[in-house]
């Protein structure tokens, strides 16, 4: 019993300087692993990967309209290395081969096969069909190999955004948390409350969905201040960023929470103001206003690479007014069909700043280090070798970089 007791207490104190020399508190609750990372990460100011940059790719002021690019929103490489930039508002696909030169243009604005409206995402499935995700038309479209046919699937539930593959079969989604269930009055049954993600199979049938809101007190502040961004790896989980909270989370593809992670922050995450729903009834229908709370940004994109490691774009601080932009989407319906149309708003002439950065996560929710950023950026994939960073609401821009381990 005492050599027990000695080899135990030895595991306790291994256990408890490993959390020294790391960097972090780790402790379980609820059976759930919490880390909580201290400042800088285990790297401090000696990162131990570095990113080189390749080639930036675009612009909103370009005269080639081949890379003038209209909110940029996902980046996608195929087996041969080529890239293909989903140019969302201008509803097109523009692949590029591995040197970075145009090579054709995929698809187009409009409602029919091969056409889009306002697609948020792009990926390529295991039969190497590129396959894009354009959620105003409710509707997963396959540009199968080749180019030359494309196939199309019906998304049951319009409430998703942003679309990722899962290797084992099906599509991982997250859930449009930030516009809350809407009370009917009279119906029998209420609408559920969203979850974080959401699993569909590939006819677009969502089979199971997890990940519950945080309780801000408030419908409408509660789903807009659980608002993810997320990336699948290659064991298929999950890992989400929160955008307006201090916290990552790792999801099995079944729904098992595995970690959540924090980080200092040198700004505050409370609700500065809460937001504000009303309905009200009306002959023929309801009419809803809704009024989004008023949060500080932590977070605006995470990719995972083949590593496992988290790369996560958040704030130093918080952007000056001067540095805010807005994008305003307006949609209309008349004969012709549905009409999305979307913009920019603000100094889009603005192209560098010191706001941001990428955090790195080890596969287990520890910060290794950070990462600074000298341009804005609103999406990052890592594909390969390479990390891709997306300028989408100023610049237009893609910045490709070769991750490098020292």
């Amino acid at each position: 019993m005492r050599v027990a007791r000695i080899v135990s207490l030895a595991a306790v104190f291994c256990f408890l300087a490993f959390s020294f020399a790391s960097g972090q508190k780790v402790e379980t609750v609820s059976g759930v692993k919490l880390v909580h990372n201290e400042k800088g990460g285990q790297w401090g100011t000696a990162p131990k990967v570095a990113l080189e940059l390749v080639r930036k790719i675009g612009d909103v002021d370009a005269e080639d309209e081949t890379v003038a690019f209209n909110q940029p929103g996902d980046v996608a490489l195929d087996g041969k290395g080529n890239i293909y930039i989903l140019d969302s508002a201008n509803a097109r696909v523009q692949k590029f081969g591995p040197d970075g030169k145009y090579s054709a243009t995929i698809g187009r604005k409009g409602q029919g096969p091969g056409e889009f409206v306002l697609p948020d995402s792009i990926n390529f499935d295991k039969a190497g069909n590129l396959v894009v995700f354009d959620p105003f038309q409710r509707r997963i479209q396959f540009v199968l190999a080749g180019g030359k046919d494309t196939k199309m699937v019906t998304v049951a539930d319009q409430q998703i955004a942003k679309m990722r593959f899962l290797r084992g079969g099906g599509i991982v989604a997250k859930g449009r948390t930030f516009l809350p269930p809407i009370p009917q009055p009279g119906a029998k049954e209420q609408p559920a409350t969203p979850k974080l993600v959401k699993i569909l199979n590939e006819e677009g049938k969502i089979i199971r969905d997890f990940g519950d809101l945080i309780d801000l007190g408030d419908p409408m502040t509660s789903g807009f201040g659980s608002n993810i961004v997320f990336d699948v790896n290659a064991q298929d989980e999950i890992v989400a960023a929160y955008q307006y909270q201090n916290r990552i989370e790792k999801y099995t593809s079944d729904g098992k929470l595995l970690w959540r992670a924090d980080r200092p922050l040198n700004y505050a995450v409370e609700v500065r103001v809460k937001g504000e729903m009303k309905t009200d009834s009306q002959r023929g229908g309801m009419a809803v206003s809704m009024k989004a709370p008023q949060m500080n940004n932590v977070a605006t994109s995470v990719a995972v690479d083949g590593k496992g490691r988290a790369w996560v774009v958040t704030f130093n601080r918080q952007l000056k007014t001067a540095e805010q932009v807005q994008t305003n989407t307006m949609m209309s319906s008349g004969a012709g069909g549905q009409t999305v149309s979307s913009k920019v708003q603000g100094d889009t002439d603005l192209r560098t700043t010191d706001a941001l950065k990428l955090e790195v996560f080890d596969p287990n929710g520890v910060l290794l280090g950070e990462i600074p950023l000298t341009h804005f950026a609103d999406y990052v994939r890592v594909q390969g070798d390479f990390l891709f960073v997306i300028d989408s609401q100023r610049g237009a821009s893609i910045y490709q970089y070769k991750i490098v381990d020292k």
